[in-house]
């Protein structure tokens, strides 16, 4: 009959039932052990390159946040004071409220002085002359500010006890300096050290008068390298150009002609030791990568604390680039000659050559340069008179 003729064929090509399902259940294993397999091969693969790029990444990290012995920045420099506030005038350091220290990067490019003045059309062959620098100092020596540009990038760093230590007096004795603010448009800058008007629930309305420019030059952070790496460190050096001769106000705030000191920076996750009471809350340290706490603090080396290092050198530049960044300013020497001690291969007589044209320039070119309107910071104290 038809259907017994159907269930035969059926029989015949495929077996029984329970077979059916047996094959079934094979094939379905055999599929299963297959996309297992496939799947470890995959994740093996997928560990394999997850490994690779930590490695990598490894080494990326460990290349760019290492010690790089020479100049990692250079550029001009400013010193600024802002009177105590509802002091309007400052005749003396005890009407003195803060000091400031701004740092105004040039390009890192390898640039020689002497090929930039003869560009410029309002340099003569004798001041180019004057320019010429010893060869092995001049990767310390910013260009001259030949332009005026409201983008910039800048550094403001507040120095702590209101003056620089005294390389000649307070040599090794640090004081604290912070970051406080970074920006690359010198019209916040200017706002950031206007003048202020605040009310307060207790005194009423306040007044801080604005900053007052008490210093400028030239600047260069060199990193010299130690025979062992406890021996490595950075030091900033300056060279003023305005004024040339000190005044009271230069004298008061600890600013010398030429002068450098020691630069470390503290690790965030670092606490004020027993009894002592510096430093920012942790709120407002300055955060930095997980590539720097490992590379640079050395958190989870042996031998460390669990934080690393509490204090290193400046390994690179980026360490400075942290609003909350604190630091150790320690002093080391003073003049051209002590310069060319701490920054090495000539490169204090570098920036005294830079300094010595530039002090050519007007001080109404000075606020020129940083895009500030003249009327509203006395420019007194950079003739060395308080105001």
């Amino acid at each position: 009959m038809p259907v017994e003729t159907y269930n035969a064929h059926s029989m015949s090509s495929s077996g029984s039932p329970r077979r059916q399902r047996r094959i079934k259940n094979e094939d379905n294993s055999a599929q299963v052990k297959i996309e297992q397999e496939v799947g470890e091969k995959r994740e093996a693969e997928t560990g394999e390159e997850t490994e690779a790029k930590r490695l990598k990444t490894e080494e990326a990290d460990t290349t760019e946040y290492a010690f790089t012995p020479g100049v990692i920045e250079r550029g001009h420099i400013y010193f600024f004071y802002r009177p105590k506030v509802q002091r309007e005038e400052v005749h003396s350091m005890d009407d003195v409220g803060k000091l400031h220290m701004l740092l105004v990067p040039s390009s890192s490019e390898s640039l020689t002085v002497q090929g930039e003045i003869k560009q410029s059309k309002d340099v003569s062959g004798a001041d180019a002359e004057q320019m010429n620098l010893v060869a092995q100092g001049a990767d310390a020596a910013p260009p001259p500010e030949s332009t005026t540009k409201d983008k910039k990038h800048f550094r403001l760093i507040i120095v702590g006890k209101k003056k620089l230590p005294d390389p000649e007096s307070e040599r090794h004795v640090p004081i604290w300096a912070t970051v406080i603010f970074l920006g690359d448009n010198l019209h916040d800058l200017e706002k950031k050290l206007g003048e202020k008007t605040y009310e307060t629930k207790t005194r009423g309305t306040r007044h801080t008068p604005p900053v007052r420019l008490a210093g400028r030059g030239v600047y260069a952070i060199v990193n010299s390298q130690g025979n062992v790496p406890s021996r490595n460190a950075t030091h900033l050096g300056y060279h003023l150009s305005h004024p040339t001769e000190l005044g009271d106000v230069q004298k008061a705030l600890g600013i010398h002609i030429a002068s450098s000191f020691v630069i470390q920076v503290k690790n965030p996750k670092a606490e004020a030791q027993a009894g002592q009471r510096v430093g920012l809350p942790e709120s407002r340290r300055a955060m930095y990568s997980e590539g720097i706490m490992k590379h640079v603090f050395g958190r989870g080396e042996k031998g460390r604390s669990s934080i690393g290092l509490r204090f290193t050198n400046c390994n690179c530049i980026e360490l400075l680039e942290h609003e909350g960044a604190e630091l150790l300013l320690i002093p080391a020497r003073t003049g051209t000659e002590g310069n060319d001690q701490s920054l090495g291969n000539g490169r204090g007589e570098a920036l005294e050559e830079v300094s010595r044209y530039e002090s050519e320039e007007r001080v109404e070119q000075i606020f020129k340069e940083l895009a500030f309107n003249k009327d509203q910071f006395p420019g007194e104290p950079l003739k060395g008179e308080w105001a």
